[in-house]
């Protein structure tokens, strides 16, 4: 798979679309007060990037990296496209912001993602990229519904 990052404008016709599936998977599978997805206005804040994995232009996958402060980001609205998936999309699209955040000097990069069945998938392929669980940042609650996971990033 020959994929092609970028940062896009949420607002992109197919990038809305994608992000707001991602949206709708979240609300479907989680109650609503335990939900931190964004929407894409949100998701236009100066302090959010909003990245997307494209193969012929055709869009496989988003992700996003907030600032939390100069040395953290966190990893927001991860989706990959249902035809598009078990095919190294999120991996690749995980490791690109990676790269990208430390090309901005940041020392670390947290998530929160859902705690039950529907989002195993998601978990395992943070572990598997060197996430670890750890206690809630920024604003987040922890919950039977949700778990917060970092990464250290080293040069």
């Amino acid at each position: 798979m020959n994929l092609v990052f970028a940062i896009e404008d949420p607002l992109t016709e197919d990038v809305r679309s994608l992000l707001q599936t991602h949206l709708d998977f979240c609300h479907e599978v989680t109650p609503p007060e335990h939900s931190y997805a964004l929407g894409v206005e949100k998701l236009r804040s100066p302090d959010i990037r909003v990245f997307t994995a494209r193969e012929d232009e055709v869009l496989l996958g988003v992700g996003a990296l907030k600032t939390l402060d100069p040395h953290h980001g966190e990893l927001k609205s991860m989706h990959t496209a249902k035809a598009a998936r078990g095919k190294g999309v999120g991996s690749g699209m995980v490791r690109h912001i990676i790269a990208y955040a430390k090309s901005l000097g940041m020392e670390r990069v947290s998530l929160e993602t859902g705690r039950h069945k529907p989002y195993l998938p998601a978990r395992i392929l943070y572990k598997n990229l060197g996430f670890e669980e750890c206690p809630a940042f920024g604003e987040y609650e922890l919950s039977e519904f949700n778990v917060c996971m970092t990464k250290i990033l080293r040069s």
